[in-house]
């Protein structure tokens, strides 16, 4: 045999894919791609929750008017109150459907 050879069996040095590497590697592969989704859904659930915390806060509000009048009579300013009641709105608390129709049977093939 040629001394290349030779060298070349003998060498321990470098990366061998083996059957048991490509085992380990596609493992792990599979518990990244299920550890992100369960990322996800943490993730969207905790959303959710400020989403649904931002859609409980009261945004009403009230201003009482003010005047003044003229030390001899008569009006020197005036300005109306102002207030604004807060109403629960369609996506609030999770009242949302994602879908806006029901689902409809498809017509007949012909």
């Amino acid at each position: 045999m040629s001394k290349l050879l030779l060298s070349l069996l003998a060498d321990e040095c470098g990366f061998i894919v083996s059957a048991e590497l490509v085992l380990v590697a596609t493992i792990l592969v599979i518990g990244l791609v299920v550890g992100m989704s369960e990322i996800q859904h943490a993730v969207n659930a905790e959303l959710n929750d400020v989403a649904d915390a931002i859609g409980s806060l009261n945004q009403s509000y009230f201003t009482s008017g003010f005047s003044a009048r003229k030390p001899y009579g008569g009006v020197k300013s005036h300005v109306a109150g102002s207030s604004f009641s807060d109403h629960e709105d369609d996506c609030d608390n999770n009242q949302c459907d994602i879908s806006c129709d029901e689902p409809e049977r498809e017509g007949y093939k012909w």
